[in-house]
């Protein structure tokens, strides 16, 4: 059978791998912990066939070294699932050949302590729980803070408000709360995986400010140059500059349409919503280049002079995707993979371009529509995000939303003067939401909360946390989505219930 493995694959089972003997390194660190990681790194070598060349290839700069066992946890026993679900998707016998390299590296890691400790064993559960967690889409056990009823209560309610299935990941001072509400698929009695993979949708926009802004830091790219330096093909408004383009203060039309203040509606390309949910419906795997969705933004007027307004434009951020590609000479995927993702270890996030594919495990996506005078309601989940382009099309999971947004918030990922840029406020005209370069910086009774939601067809993501990366909130939702936008006012209170009950007490 053949079996094509892309970058970040191979990245994933590296991760796994190698993560699950630092694992048992971290958690018999009695029993000489750098012996049991080279014991077990060279048990890895036993991998044959594919595996053991993608193995042999680790980037030794990025081991896991000097973290907490909650903190590998957290980033391996989710790899190890992502890792067995792809290769059981392309071929069993290599993803059979992972399963016993891995565990046998686990037990020569245990042999090589003296007296091996019951952290570890509990550990070697977890990884061999994590192996075999592939087939059912169940999150595998990772440190996690005791039940909070409180956050079960609100994503049984949510979906009682009418979500097919709610996710939620909560990281705070009381630690770590991980939790599902409802179901994967209509008429399913599965719950939504905890850590399945999502669209995205806008939060998308936050992964391509952070990208233009680590180009800002390289000297590749200046905040206040005119676009048009960089994109001379287009004929932009040279007084259009970068940062009005993550500021969404451009004035540029926004190709999926535009609602003026008198109420007009002036169409872009046809969207699910409105008029023309029937027409995406019946093409939602149709392919578009980003570079003609920017076309067609720039041949209808502009709704105000450059920096002089805000209007929240999808075509702000794809011609921010053309100029990472045009700055760099690589694609936005792989500016993510070099400057977010692989320093990171995000296994579960990807730029799928016109694919419409979602890796498993997933909750599933649906659409509900009137043809000939009759109600339909299909799955959706399959569809093509190119259509968005970078203003909403990545797939993730919760767990890296939680990285991410941490990282980032943390300084991570961007020197402190360009983060205070990213978080400056901008007003929106939108009450106590303000924006910043690609997050919504929101006010509460309890202070800022730095947050970037999305809503894709039928599935939805939330992330929000404190400025200092300290507390997190991300969510994933599937629902029934329709061309008058039924769900909107329940994933409205859905995102204020959650923010009240995690951001809603003080964090000192």
């Amino acid at each position: 059978m053949t079996i094509t493995l892309s970058d970040q694959d191979k990245n994933t089972l590296r991760i796994a791998a190698y993560g699950a003997v630092s694992l048992m390194a971290a958690a018999g660190a009695a029993g000489k912990p750098h012996k049991i990681a080279a014991n077990g790194s060279i048990a890895l070598g036993s991998a044959t066939g594919l595996i053991g060349h993608v193995l042999a290839d680790y980037p030794k700069a990025k081991d896991l070294t000097g973290k907490s066992v909650a903190e590998i946890a957290d980033r391996v026993l989710p790899a190890l699932t992502t890792a067995m679900s792809l290769l059981k998707k392309q071929d069993p016998a290599e993803a059979d050949n992972f399963r016993g390299t891995v565990l046998i590296a686990v037990e020569t890691a245990q042999i090589q302590q003296a007296q091996p400790s019951p952290a570890a064993a509990e550990m070697a559960r977890k990884i061999t729980t994590a192996l075999d967690a592939a087939d059912s889409g169940a999150v595998p056990e990772v440190a996690a803070g005791r039940d909070r009823p409180e956050l079960r209560k609100a994503i049984e309610e949510i979906v009682d408000s009418g979500f097919v299935g709610v996710s939620l990941r909560v990281h705070d001072e009381r630690g770590e709360w991980a939790g599902s509400a409802g179901a994967a698929e209509l008429g399913g009695t599965a719950k939504p995986p905890i850590n399945g993979h999502v669209r995205i949708g806008s939060t998308t926009k936050t992964f391509t400010a952070t990208l233009v802004l680590q180009l800002v830091a390289e000297g590749k790219v200046g905040l206040d140059t005119p676009v048009a330096y960089y994109l001379p093909e287009f004929g932009l408004d040279e007084r259009i500059t970068v940062r009005m383009l993550l500021q969404h203060t451009s004035g540029v039309f926004n190709f999926s349409g535009e609602v003026y203040d008198d109420g007009t509606v002036v169409m872009g390309i046809p969207i699910p919503y409105g008029t023309t949910g029937k027409e995406w419906v019946d093409n939602r795997l149709k392919s578009y280049r980003p570079e003609e969705l920017v076309e067609l933004a720039l041949s209808k007027p502009a709704r105000f002079e450059p920096g002089t307004g805000w209007s929240y434009s999808n075509t702000n951020y794809v011609l921010a995707r053309l100029l990472i590609e045009k700055v760099t000479g690589r694609s936005v995927a792989e500016e993510l993979r070099r400057l977010i993702l692989e320093p990171l270890g995000l296994s579960g996030t990807m730029v799928p371009g016109a694919s419409p594919e979602i890796p498993a495990p997933h909750a599933h996506a649906y659409y509900r529509y009137e043809d000939a005078g009759e109600q339909k309601t299909i799955d959706i989940t399959r569809q093509n995000p190119s259509w968005i382009s970078a203003g909403g099309d990545m797939i993730s999971t919760l767990q890296d939303l939680h990285t991410f947004i941490s990282a980032l918030l943390g300084g991570k990922l961007l020197p402190a003067p360009l983060l205070a840029e990213m978080c400056a406020p901008r007003p929106t005209g939108i009450p106590n939401m303000d924006y910043g370069l690609g997050v919504f910086v929101v006010t509460t009774d309890n202070g800022t909360v730095i947050s970037h939601n999305g809503a894709a067809v039928g599935h939805a993501a939330l992330m929000s946390s404190t400025p200092d990366g300290g507390r997190t909130l991300v969510a994933a939702l599937n629902c029934v989505d329709d061309a008058d936008l039924s769900i909107a006012a329940a994933f409205q209170s859905a995102q204020q219930r959650l923010l009240n009950e995690v951001f809603g007490q003080p964090t000192d």
